[in-house]
């Protein structure tokens, strides 16, 4: 074991926070992470883990070990046929798993694409984009827990997935540290462009038949066009859920606001695009010193550096706080929070 004593944690938060852990290791295999959290027991320390970084807000802060999931590993361990099963470390790159399937010849993840942060959070937060979410290609999960270092397998089922949700967001938070996730792709061509935007790029670039790759080509292009690389400036994508309401909630806003983005559900509700109805409030391209609203994606907050977690929180609920006031709506924090 490396264990390090008031290490810095601005390198490993895209939205680049200053924050220094107390007590700070790497991890990567099963049997060091157990013995990890021994050491931490013995001593009674809190737990922290930590993946890509990407859809956390750090305050300046984290009291007992913060471990780093460096767990690594890509395998296909059935399904040589038409559904290869892919088990993956949950300390891989998440993007760089699906270049690497698309280069297999294995669709699936394509509409998934440039979502940052490790596979090991992919889970947790169920991604999601482009008309697809990681459940629907999810077999199970391997996990630690964090109590006594046991572990456990997640079927389907057991991660209670929803809207940007799952178990570890719930019943089972900080309880347990994924160590791997397993994925059932497909040999097939056939692809999902269900989603407006994606269809219409699509269009507009002539795929009438787009492959995996061409999704893929697609959705990078989309999100690099409206979304900022953390490496320039710091950020933690989408922070706030796009709000699902009732469909006399919906009728309101509408006759509010004729051209509201809101998409009909299974149940009858209707999901609200946060990012339009911040925009709507005036708060796109807004700064407050040192952190504010991304100038082309209202839904991204963003730190141009030298702030600290307090301000963008403080940011984030008077963003939350107009948004309410005006359409009646409340936008739910979609990154984790220590702070």
């Amino acid at each position: 074991m490396q264990i390090l004593e008031n290490q810095s944690l601005e390198s490993c938060n895209t939205l680049h926070f200053p924050c220094r852990a107390e007590f700070f290791a790497p991890v990567h295999g099963v049997p060091e992470l157990q013995e990890l959290l021994a050491w931490a027991r013995q001593r009674r320390m809190p737990v922290t883990v930590l993946g890509g970084g990407s859809n956390v807000v750090l305050g300046e802060e984290l009291p007992g070990l913060v471990i780093l999931n460096q767990i690594q590993g890509c395998e296909q361990i059935s399904g040589s046929g038409a559904q290869p099963v892919l088990c993956v470390g949950a300390g891989e790159n998440w993007h760089q798993l699906v270049l690497h399937t698309l280069a297999q010849g294995w669709a699936g993840l394509e509409n998934l694409s440039l979502i940052p942060g490790a596979v090991g959070a992919a889970p947790i937060q169920n991604i999601g984009a482009y008309g697809v979410e990681l459940a629907q290609c999810f077999q199970y999960l391997d996990t630690c827990a964090i109590a006594d270092g046991s572990v456990r397998r997640f079927e389907l089922a057991d991660c209670a997935f929803g809207y940007r949700d799952s178990v570890f967001k719930n019943d089972c938070r900080d309880e347990y540290i994924i160590t791997s996730v397993t994925l059932q792709l497909s040999t097939s061509q056939v692809v999902n462009t269900s989603y407006a935007e994606l269809a219409r790029e699509l269009q507009e670039a002539g795929i009438e038949s787009p492959t995996p790759r061409e999704v893929s080509d697609t959705v990078i292009r989309i999100r690099s066009a409206k979304l900022p690389d953390p490496a320039e400036i710091g950020n933690a994508g989408s922070f706030f859920k796009n709000p699902v309401v009732g469909a006399a909630c919906y009728a309101r806003i509408r006759a509010q606001e004729p051209n509201v983005v809101g998409h009909l559900q299974a149940d009858g509700r209707y999901k609200l695009a946060a990012g339009w109805l911040i925009d709507q409030c005036g708060w796109k391209g807004h700064r407050d010193g040192a952190v504010g609203v991304h100038d082309r994606q209202a839904l991204v907050l963003v730190h141009h550096g030298g702030g600290t977690a307090r301000e963008l929180l403080h940011l984030a609920e008077r963003i939350q706080a107009c948004v309410a006031e005006r359409y009646g709506v409340s936008l739910e924090v979609e990154p984790r929070i220590y702070a």
